[in-house]
């Protein structure tokens, strides 16, 4: 019978038998009686002991041949060890180079963040790397989880279109065909509109694209955003869709990456605290707070200072919502017992994470979306199709946009967005 090739996630279910492992070398310690080899495949570590003994001395010098990060295939017998990662180990009966690996360039000394994001193509396959990108992973997974079984259906948005959708200084344009003029999208929330009057309860789940010319550690000129939409609902439909998508969010990683939360060094303790219900106040109500703390000026938006004073102390995420009308969106409802407001929200992370879901409820009124287009100076011509939506049925609706690589760097402890996700964008990073 041939010897299986298995995952090193599936160990466990091959105790005493012999098998073969597919990977690539991830350190190595010897001595002259014995090599330990650390494997990874992709799904886990495992240490591979090569004794001379038992090896030979032909296997023993082949096994210390390759470099770091060479790939190998690896034959041997699984044994069970408490003290070693995943709990078993393997002891090894051959080993076959498949591709060398010479003066690998993150070797074990510290590197620099420009020196690791512009070797990000290798340092994926670090520890922290590879643990990010496994929640980001459990992350998505939740998100399409929960809203397929909450009855939404997930609709693609364009990446081009015609127009902004939240004002033309933070665009990127580019030249279409025949002298037409298109943009990389903002966001799909105007398509998701159109899609919720076909189908109720719809969602897009991909890039975004802002020119911002922005250098904090919040952001990044290309992320994935979670959009869904809602025909007949309301800012509270949003503010309960929010709460409970975060609570399973913050559940799911708990459940599955409990190996991860440790490589990250990430307390589990903090993710247990993000169980709904989350505290809700009006934008009034947090400006209040901020008087004498930072330099917040009423009828402004939040910056990072002002988010970090506001859910100073707490545990869960906080949700603002009324906000002045002037700082959000031309499609915001205006809030009909005071016109100041606008029917929006906004999702503010704990630990300094800041935003991470904005969203609320559609101005369904034509006359009113026509002033709002004119009074921003966009061209009316490129939201026709979009006016039509209020001309034809329209119904009250509402939806969110949750950033991604934000929501992942709370869920990780990351200090930076740039760490969430595979190949960051920023505006002095295009590479690789």
């Amino acid at each position: 019978m041939s010897t299986p090739c298995v995952r090193i996630a599936d160990l466990a279910q091959y105790e005493g038998q012999s098998v073969q492992l597919q990977g690539w070398l991830y350190n190595r310690r010897s001595s002259k009686k014995m090599q330990f080899l650390q494997i990874r495949d992709g799904s886990g570590l495992v240490q591979g002991i090569v004794s001379k003994a038992d090896a030979g001395d032909e296997l023993f010098e082949r096994a210390g041949a390759p470099g770091q990060e060479a790939s190998l295939r690896v034959t041997g017998t699984v044994h069970a060890d408490a003290r070693a990662p995943g709990g078993f180990e393997l002891r090894v009966t051959e080993v076959t180079e498949v591709g060398a690996a010479t003066d690998y360039p993150l070797g074990k000394q510290a590197h620099g963040p420009d020196f690791l994001l512009s070797n990000r193509h290798l340092w994926l396959r670090s520890k922290r790397p590879t643990a990010t990108l496994r929640i980001r992973d459990t992350i998505i997974r939740a998100i399409r989880d929960v809203l397929h079984r909450d009855g939404f259906i997930n609709v693609d948005a364009p990446m081009f279109t015609p127009a902004a959708c939240e004002g033309t200084s933070t665009l990127f344009d580019l030249d279409y065909f025949e002298d037409t003029k298109a943009y990389l999208t903002q966001s799909g929330q105007l398509y998701m509109e159109a899609a919720a009057m076909a189908l109720g309860k719809v969602y897009c789940f991909g890039p975004a694209f802002r020119a911002e010319k922005s250098k904090t550690r919040k952001h990044l000129t290309e992320f994935w955003m979670l959009e869904p939409e809602m025909a007949y609902a309301s800012l509270e439909d949003v503010m309960d869709l929010c709460e409970s998508l975060l609570g399973e969010i913050a559940a799911r990683v708990l459940n599955d990456n409990q190996r991860e939360l440790v490589d990250l060094e990430r307390d589990p303790a903090v993710l247990e605290k993000i169980v709904p219900p989350f505290p809700r106040m009006t934008y009034d109500e947090a400006a209040k707070i901020l008087k004498d703390k930072t330099d917040f000026t009423y009828g402004d938006d939040f910056g990072a200072p002002d988010e970090e004073a506001i859910t100073a102390g707490l545990d869960k995420p906080l949700l603002i919502h009324r906000w002045p009308h002037e700082v959000k969106a031309f499609y915001m409802k205006r809030d009909p017992n005071d016109p100041r407001w606008a029917l929006g929200v906004d999702v503010i992370a704990p630990e300094g994470y800041g935003e991470i879901i904005g969203g609320g409820e559609r101005a369904t009124d034509l006359a009113f979306l026509e002033e709002q287009i004119e009074k921003h100076e966009l061209p009316k011509e490129a939201f026709e199709w979009y006016l039509d939506l209020r001309r034809y049925g329209t119904v009250p609706h509402a939806g969110f946009g949750l950033g991604l690589e934000r929501t992942v760097a709370w869920m990780c402890g990351l200090a930076h967005v740039r760490e969430a996700i595979p190949f960051p964008r920023m505006m002095h990073r295009i590479y690789p």
